[in-house]
């Protein structure tokens, strides 16, 4: 008789316990739109974040909301942003693709180290001890901690021990950005033509003797810049993108090629009077 109660009374209470999470599951159920699991098999999977959303989930979510288009993905092709917005029957939309970019261009030719430093290979690491050596302080280290963070394998070191983005496989994640410790990686809008290749600010021709290809801050870029296109800030051109002026001038007479013009293969040109850079070698310590 004891069990059949047992029994009896362990079968009410799973019933009642049943009952309960069915109860539950109607109450607090939250409708989702299935046109999300669609429209995120049809996004790239890359989980980049440069769309603005943390990944290519939220992105779904964003779209069929409406809060966003799928323009916004400048990852996935023009053929798959149209695919998404004919599905959902909203506008294509646009964003301006961003790409990686570095704001120093002194590598192991032109910049020199003023002590060797010995540890674990990542920037981050390096700058903690005397600031990793080199000449130029605000220069990049070249251990790569940019290259590894990259998931998208955009980011290789080239001869010279600096990182060089590929531009076709940039997805501006922004991984590198955080990863640098020098604060030299930017995303910026691929029709930005005029670039800044340099993050010293130091003032005069002394720092020459550390880095060759570094802003003196001589001023003459913004001098031949038309109107307010460029200012000197803490000892650094800055240009005014929304100034929608698209010239070469302000790099002609930059002596050391600090300012630069981004061609549309990434390639970088300098100006006339820039000095030529020879030396395929390292300036190593003490060298000139």
């Amino acid at each position: 008789m004891t069990i059949l109660i047992a029994i009896a009374a362990l079968g009410g209470l799973t019933f009642l316990l049943a009952l309960m999470l069915v109860l539950a599951n109607k109450k607090l159920y939250v409708y989702e739109d299935p046109r999300i699991d669609a429209v995120e098999d049809m996004l790239p999977h890359a989980n980049c974040g440069a769309c603005g959303y943390p990944g290519c989930r939220p992105f779904a979510e964003a779209l069929v909301s409406g809060e966003a288009l799928p323009g916004k993905c400048t990852v996935s092709t023009e053929e798959g942003r149209e695919r998404i917005a004919n599905y959902l029957g909203v506008a294509l939309g646009g964003s301006e693709r961003l790409v990686a970019r570095l704001a120093c261009a002194g590598g192991a030719n032109v910049a020199r180290l003023q002590a060797q430093y010995e540890g674990l290979e990542s920037c981050r690491a390096a700058t903690l001890v005397s600031g990793g050596g080199k000449g130029c302080s605000w220069g990049c280290l070249g251990y790569g901690d940019c290259e590894v963070v990259c998931d998208f394998d955009a980011i290789i070191m080239d001869a010279q021990g600096l990182p060089v983005v590929d531009m076709d496989k940039c997805t501006a994640c922004g991984d590198c950005v955080e990863a640098c410790p020098k604060d030299l990686f930017s995303l910026e809008p691929i029709s930005h033509h005029l670039w800044v290749a340099c993050k010293n600010q130091d003032m005069g021709d002394e720092i020459l003797e550390e880095c060759e290809v570094a802003c003196t801050a001589c001023g003459r870029c913004a001098m031949d810049a038309p109107g307010d296109l460029i200012e000197m800030a803490y000892n650094l051109p800055v240009v005014k993108h929304d100034a929608a002026v698209e010239t070469k001038e302000p790099i002609q007479r930059c002596p050391t090629g600090a300012i630069v013009w981004l061609n549309e293969d990434g390639s970088a040109e300098k100006g006339k009077a820039a000095k030529k850079i020879i030396r395929k070698g390292s300036r190593g310590m003490g060298v000139s």
